[in-house]
C-alpha cells in the first residue's frame, strides 16, 4: 500500500474502532448532508421509485426515498465498522435461519456445491459474514466485480475475506468452479445476482419492478452445469445494526428447471423483499440505464449486417 493510501486509510481505520451507536450518531450527520447538500443522485433515485411503485402517492414515494438515504449512510458507518469488527460481534448481528439445513440438504443428495443468490440489499457486505457459519470441510466462496479502482478494490477483498471466503472475480467464477469440482471439494458460493448486465451479456428479459429488466443468467446456468443447489437468501433488518437472513429453495434440481425459470423465480423474490421494505435497496444503481426496446434495435442490426 502506498504512503498516500495509508494516510488515508489511517483515520478511517481509527473511525472503525467507535461504538456502532457512535456511528449511527455520525450517519445521521452525513444524510443531512447526502440528502439535503450534495443531493446525491437524488434524481436517479426518485424516478426509480416513481416507476417501480406507480401506485404509491408521491408523499409515499418522498417517504421512501429519505428512508433509503438514510439506510445508504447506515450501510457506509457499517462498512466502515467491518475494517475492525470480531468475529464474535458480526455473528451476534447478522444471523442466518436455514443455512445449516440447506448443508445438510447438499450432503444428503451428493452434490458438491450451493449457490446462495441475494441481491444488493440491507447489507451485503456484512452477509458475507456467512463463511464463518458453514460446517467443516465446507468452502466459503462470494462473487464479485473488480472495482477499477485499485485502492478501493483491496479494500473491499479485505472485507470481504476476513470472515474465510475466498473472493473469486466474476470473468473467474466458471473456471474457480471447476477447478473446486476436479479437486473433489463442496464449496458454498454467495452471488448478488442483482447487477445490470452489459449489452452482450444480456440474453433474456423478465418483468421486475415495473420494468422489462435483463438479469446476469451465470447463476442459473453454472449452477445447471454443475448440478448445484440454488438457493435465495432473504434478508430483513430487524432493527439498526441487525440483519436476519433466511434461506430459502430456489432449485434443488437445477437441471431438471426449464431455461430462465431460475432466474425469473430469483426476480421475483427479489422483488417480494423489496416490497416489503424498499428502502434496504441500492436504488443509487441506475438499474435500467439499458432497456429491452434498445436491446431488440441491437439484436435486429446484429442480424441484418451478418
Amino acid at each position: 500500500m502506498k504512503w498516500y493510501h495509508k494516510l488515508i486509510a489511517a483515520p478511517l481505520w481509527a473511525m472503525s474502532h467507535l461504538p456502532l451507536r457512535v456511528l449511527y450518531v455520525l450517519s445521521d450527520i452525513i444524510w443531512v448532508l447526502v440528502y439535503y447538500v450534495v443531493r446525491y443522485r437524488r434524481r436517479l433515485v426518485h424516478r426509480q421509485l416513481k416507476e417501480s411503485f406507480p401506485a404509491k402517492s408521491a408523499r409515499d414515494i418522498c417517504l421512501i426515498e429519505k428512508r433509503f438515504y438514510h439506510f445508504f449512510c447506515d450501510y457506509l458507518v457499517e462498512t466502515l465498522k467491518l475494517m475492525t469488527i470480531s468475529h464474535d460481534e458480526i455473528r451476534r448481528r447478522v444471523r442466518f435461519y436455514g443455512l445449516k439445513e440447506s448443508q445438510l440438504e447438499m450432503k444428503r443428495l451428493g452434490r458438491q456445491f450451493i449457490f446462495y443468490n441475494l441481491g444488493h440489499y440491507g447489507n451485503w457486505e456484512w452477509i458475507a459474514s456467512f463463511s464463518l457459519h458453514l460446517e467443516e470441510g465446507l468452502m466459503g466462496a462470494q462473487i464479485y466485480h473488480p472495482l477499477k479502482n485499485r485502492m478501493m478494490d483491496g479494500f473491499f477483498i479485505h472485507l470481504r475475506s476476513q470472515f474465510g471466503g475466498l473472493c473469486i472475480p466474476m470473468k473467474e467464477t466458471l473456471r474457480q468452479i471447476l477447478t473446486v469440482r476436479r479437486e473433489g471439494k463442496m464449496e458454498a458460493i454467495g452471488i448478488i445476482a442483482d447487477q445490470s448486465p452489459k449489452w452482450e451479456a444480456m440474453h433474456h428479459w423478465t418483468r421486475f419492478l415495473n420494468h422489462d429488466t435483463s438479469f446476469f443468467i451465470g447463476t442459473e446456468k453454472i449452477g445447471k452445469q454443475v448440478d448445484a443447489c440454488i438457493f435465495y437468501v432473504r434478508v430483513t433488518r430487524p432493527r439498526r445494526g441487525y440483519y436476519d437472513c433466511y434461506i430459502e429453495p430456489i432449485s434443488m434440481n437445477p437441471q431438471e428447471v426449464d431455461d430462465y425459470g431460475i432466474t425469473d423465480r430469483y426476480a421475483q423474490l427479489l422483488e417480494e423483499q423489496i416490497k416489503e421494505q424498499p428502502e434496504l435497496w441500492l436504488w443509487t444503481h441506475n438499474r435500467w440505464k439499458r432497456t429491452k426496446e434498445e436491446w431488440l434495435e441491437r439484436q435486429e442490426q446484429t442480424r441484418k449486417s451478418s
